[in-house]
């Protein structure tokens, strides 16, 4: 006869975990490729329907408008102090930070000099929406526009940012409460630009819908010359770049290193997030023979200081919304906003709809009127949001090699015989859910995931 369980074994059984909530968001991006084709198929078949449907697009510009200014606050002041942490662990940290900044800008620079050259987004004429809407004005649509609020000034709240990140930095342990307090901010923020994010397909139809409608087959042109340049650029960015830097001074090859990282590759891909390889990265760095505190500073650091393919993407797209709406940037306008990318985009690495966030913010600091020809932006966006997420994940993958090579922490026999196969990777020492992310803050100092150090001592 089969007996209950008594009070005590359900006890011993502890309380059951709580179970991980799905991620969703390649929902998202199915359901924005799908808009895409939608609008551009309106647009070729309907122009006088699309062009009607311009507002949707205009109004998701506005919330992405409205959450700007929070987001670079949090981000710089967080940043701020995430530069100073890491320069507290000595010789490894400040290498790190170095080669990030000048890597940045390099990748700044690449893609601006490839967007000078081929003018993408050339020949479409957009018009910003005050001045194409023209006729009367709808009572409704202007009701709904007017709930949405304003924007804030973007360069104002960067100073701001910076004088409010060094005063706190300089407070040492008493500036620590505000700057959780701050982390929790950037957390609301963050999940509010998500929220926002899930209206994207809305305003990639009505966007994409509008400037097909209006120039035809030309706008499907321009977009697809900018993807095809961004891949473009990337790939040679990698190969030659990344690659040359790691073969002089490492004598590693790229296209091994690429092979043996083919798995994190597919990851990404699937996910359009670096941040889901990332315990997958630490640990294959770590047996490719670079020490665990190199590992541990420089990976997560450079998740959020060393963005080559975000970095070569704002300045192409920023320079094909300038191009499209006939507004070209002076070569000091660029430099300008140049260095004001390598400011803002760090500290939202990761973070779905951050880079589109960033580029907007870049246009409303410089030119304003620019942020009215983003909408074509935002339907093309996720189309090249796996291929930010490769070029990151690659240059954090080439840091780390380097920094071990250059801070004599990296066994080289180890890292030739892992990149040429004849030291595998041992997959069954991951643990079995590596498809997410590590929260916010699971970094221990010694840059070592917590979750990994517990299921190492279970084991």
């Amino acid at each position: 006869m089969a007996t209950l369980p008594s009070d005590n074994t359900v006890a011993e059984a502890g309380p059951t975990p709580p179970q991980r909530k799905k991620d969703r968001t390649h929902w998202l991006y199915i359901m924005v490729i799908i808009a895409v084709f939608a609008g551009a198929a309106i647009g070729l078949i309907a122009p006088e329907a699309g062009k009607a449907l311009e507002p949707l697009g205009k109004a998701f510009i506005a919330l992405i408008k409205m959450i700007i200014a929070p987001i670079i606050f949090c981000t710089i002041v967080l940043g701020v102090g995430s530069v100073a942490k890491a320069a507290t662990v000595g010789k490894v940290g400040g290498i790190a930070l170095v080669y990030f900044l000048i890597m940045a800008t390099f990748a700044l620079v690449i893609g601006l000099v490839v967007g000078n050259l081929i003018h993408p987004g050339e020949g479409l004429k957009l018009e910003p929406y005050e001045a194409a809407a023209g006729g009367e004005s709808n009572g409704t649509v202007d009701f709904l526009m007017s709930l949405i609020p304003g924007d804030i000034a973007v360069l104002p709240t960067l100073v701001l940012a910076l004088l409010v990140g060094f005063a706190l930095q300089s407070m040492g342990k008493a500036g620590e409460p505000v700057l959780t307090g701050i982390r929790h901010i950037q957390a609301v923020v963050f999940k509010l630009m998500m929220m926002i994010m899930w209206a994207a397909p809305v305003g990639a139809f009505g966007a994409i819908a509008a400037v097909v409608g209006k120039t035809g087959w030309a706008a499907i042109g321009a977009m697809a010359t900018l993807m095809g340049a961004f891949y473009l650029t990337c790939a040679l960015f990698i190969v030659i770049v990344l690659g040359s830097i790691l073969k002089i001074v490492t004598g590693l090859n790229i296209f091994l290193l690429l092979k043996y990282l083919a798995r994190e590759f597919l990851l990404i891909f699937s996910t359009s997030s670096s941040e889901s390889a990332l315990p997958r990265l630490i640990a294959k760095m770590e047996h490719a023979g670079v020490s665990k505190p190199v590992v541990g500073i420089t990976v997560p650091t450079g998740y959020s200081f060393n963005l080559d393919g975000t970095a070569i993407y704002l300045t192409m797209a920023s320079l094909f919304v300038s191009t499209a709406m006939g507004m070209p940037m002076s070569l000091g306008e660029q430099i300008s906003l140049l260095v004001f990318m390598i400011i803002a985009s760090k500290g939202a690495a990761g973070v779905s709809g951050a880079g589109l966030a960033t580029l907007a913010a870049g246009l409303q600091s410089h030119r304003p009127e620019l942020l009215d020809g983003m909408g074509v932006i935002v339907g093309i966006d996720k189309f090249m949001s796996e291929c930010r997420a490769l070029t990151n994940f690659t240059g954090n993958a080439v840091a780390t090699l380097l920094i071990g090579k250059w801070t004599h922490e990296i066994d080289m026999d180890q890292a030739r015989a892992a990149l040429n196969g004849s030291s595998p990777f041992d997959e069954q020492s991951l643990e079995p859910d590596v498809h997410s992310a590590p929260a916010p803050g699971a970094w221990d100092e010694t840059g070592e995931l917590e979750e990994k150090e517990r299921v190492t001592a279970n084991a």
